[in-house]
């Protein structure tokens, strides 16, 4: 610190901005090489697991993917009861619906004769999903996913609890218990995530959705892409994305839970249940379909 009476008599006006840097600079540097360090333990994981070193390397250290805190905190606050359904139910909405079914129906008249699901049903679930198509998330897929998965170590834990506004924190030993849940959880969708967009040939980091990972306009998570995902408009490759892929996509989901046609309404609602566990969501569904019957 010998420099610094030195440049004070010769420049006395910079001093103080010289010595804040001097002063940030050891932080600077200390950030700077922690940055994309927090995925190191994921990406030996995920290579532990049989994924290829150059593969993940590639996926998980570009400057788009990172760890995100502030939208993965989410998932400690949200409740599905403070939502509201009802809007799904207004005049508007239904008008919409009625003009997608008109828009996309010969998809939907092919995936209710193959799948044996009513369309009303398909366009009840893509209308409270993403609206139908308009509003499909904006936060980066994978960042959501490899934030969740990262949260077995104890400092990245403590940055999502630190994220979580005062007034909205759960209990600690919730929040811990939940934590424990997710990382397991993000990580087997991480994985699933890495398969699918490999199959499909599609840059992970492109792909955005909601802020619990769920994707394309029917809201699938990447386990669900992967295994019950369908080619509605026969290009050869799955793009939730794309309308016809999405109606194919949500019919073949609800066929292999049980759906079938003329099955009670009880049974309806115990297959729509797998699709979001909420019964306000479920009943809203059926309501919508009771209305798009009606004509």
């Amino acid at each position: 610190m010998e420099i610094l009476p030195c440049l004070r008599s010769r420049f006395p006006g910079c001093c103080f901005f010289i010595l804040v840097l001097l002063c940030l600079a050891p932080w600077t540097s200390a950030q700077q090489a922690s940055a994309g360090t927090e995925f190191d333990a994921l990406k030996q994981r995920l290579i532990s697991d049989g994924f290829a070193p150059e593969k993940i390397q590639a996926v998980l250290t570009k400057d788009t993917v990172s760890f995100t805190p502030d939208g993965v905190s989410l998932f400690f606050v949200h409740s599905e009861s403070s939502l509201n359904y009802d809007q799904f139910l207004s005049k508007d909405s239904i008008a919409n619906a009625f003009k997608y079914m008109a828009e996309h129906k010969k998809t939907l008249d092919r995936a209710q004769e193959m799948f044996g699901v009513d369309k009303t049903v398909i366009t009840a679930i893509l209308l409270v999903e993403t609206r139908l198509g308009s509003y499909l998330g904006n936060r980066t897929v994978i960042n959501t996913l490899a934030t969740m998965a990262s949260l077995t170590d104890d400092t990245l834990r403590e940055r999502i609890w630190n994220a979580i506004p005062d007034q909205k924190k759960p209990k600690r030993d919730t929040f811990l218990k939940k934590v424990n849940q997710r990382s397991k959880w993000g990580y087997e969708e991480l994985k699933a995530l890495i398969r699918y967009t490999d199959r499909e040939g599609i840059d992970p980091e492109n792909i955005q959705g909601s802020y619990a990972g769920a994707m394309g306009i029917s809201q699938f998570m990447p386990s669900n892409a992967l295994t019950l995902a369908k080619d509605g408009n026969n290009d050869g490759r799955i793009d939730l994305f794309d309308h016809s892929d999405a109606i194919y996509s949500v019919a073949n989901y609800l066929k292999h839970h049980g759906w079938k046609p003329g099955i009670s309404r009880q049974r309806q609602h115990e297959v729509l249940f797998r699709y979001n566990h909420s019964n306000y969501y479920v009943d809203t569904l059926m309501k919508i379909s009771d209305r798009l019957k009606e004509g």
